[in-house]
């Protein structure tokens, strides 16, 4: 068989007219074609078969009592299911307002009484043609957005992992233990979930909300990846110049995650990434770096991280200390919380302390 036959075999034709001998003879020159039939003598029957059968084209008549074919195709095509099947007209009448009518409320072809076979069979062979090829083409679109959207997924997974293989990189030179991301992940996701069950954070902090900010606070040093060696690991107090050198990495950080956004779902990710990596060095005073932002000017992702951030490295082993406890790391954080943080943030943080690793 042709490629055009075996889409004529395939399809079937929902014949809709009152009268019998119509029916008949249009089911006759329909099968002629290859095509399978399904006759029915009124708008309201047609109506119950379409959902049975799902045509590939309607032929239908417009007299017809109860239900004419005018309301049958204005029915079909307020219908998702069923706006996409061509809808035919057939009637006695010829009259350029008819005709008119019909492709107003969708119809898309015209066929006068009596039938001639051979026009009958070429306008129905068109559409039912165009019809195959109209949702080949959809099929074959929709198979294109899935590969594309895999693509783009696999795409943002690369660039995740080399985000957090730099970030890695730039914890191993600031000297922070191996445990050090996790801790953060983790405790930044409890202090979060913790938020989300006060009236002052619930309109903002959403499960979404908490699965992001897991995923992009390990990225809040990676901008340390530009900061020299001995700057990071220098055990003595940093020069006035060498301080501003390594402030710098909020900046190197924000804008190296920036140039990786795109229009996707995975712009939550790299715009709070990019806050993070920003302002989690701004104080709620407004004496931090590098904006000298205030109050709820920092973004809400650099002001959880800002705490678990601090908490994490107080707590941790460094080259020129041993770790502090929890509760002197606690009283620690206590004496600059009014400069530093906010106040409800950090009184969440005090009371799910004993959960954080």
């Amino acid at each position: 068989m042709a490629g055009a036959d075996r889409i004529l075999g395939r399809s079937k034709i929902l014949i809709v007219d009152d009268v019998e001998t119509n029916r008949m003879i249009l089911e006759d020159i329909i099968s002629d074609m290859g095509c399978q039939t399904v006759l029915a003598e009124s708008g309201v029957e047609a109506l119950k078969l379409f959902y049975e059968v799902h045509p590939s084209l309607v032929l239908t008549d417009i007299s017809m009592p109860q239900m004419d074919g005018y309301e049958l195709c204005r029915i079909l095509k307020a219908d998702p299911q069923s706006r996409e099947i061509p809808v035919i007209f057939i009637s006695a009448f010829d009259d350029p307002k008819d005709i008119v009518r019909g492709f107003t409320i969708g119809g898309i072809d015209y066929i006068t009484k009596p039938f001639i076979p051979e026009v009958v069979q070429s306008r129905v062979g068109v559409h039912v043609r165009l019809y195959a090829a109209n949702r080949e083409i959809t099929e074959a679109n929709r198979r294109l957005q899935v590969s594309v959207n895999a693509q783009l997924k696999q795409m943002e997974a690369e660039k995740k992992s080399v985000l957090y293989a730099l970030a890695n990189v730039a914890a191993r030179n600031s000297y922070h233990a191996e445990d050090y991301i996790g801790r953060l992940q983790y405790d930044c996701r409890i202090l979060a979930q913790s938020m989300q069950f006060s009236p002052v954070f619930e309109s903002e902090i959403s499960d979404t909300y908490i699965d992001t900010i897991e995923l992009a606070s390990p990225l809040c040093d990676v901008g340390n990846i530009g900061i020299p060696k001995d700057i990071l690991q220098k055990k003595g107090e940093l020069s006035g110049e060498e301080l501003a050198v390594l402030r710098s990495h909020t900046d190197i950080g924000a804008r190296l995650l920036a140039d990786l956004q795109v229009s996707s779902d995975y712009n939550d990710f790299i715009g709070m990434s990019v806050d993070i990596a920003r302002s989690h060095h701004e104080n709620w005073n407004g004496t931090g770096y590098p904006d000298g932002l205030k109050g709820n000017e920092i973004p809400l992702a650099a002001q959880i991280v800002s705490i678990v951030n601090m908490f994490c490295a107080l707590t941790e082993k460094r080259s020129f200390r041993e770790a502090y406890s929890r509760e002197e790391a606690v009283e620690i954080m206590r004496e600059d919380a009014e400069k530093k943080f906010h106040s409800d943030i950090f009184k969440i943080f005090c009371k799910v302390l004993r959960q954080f690793h």
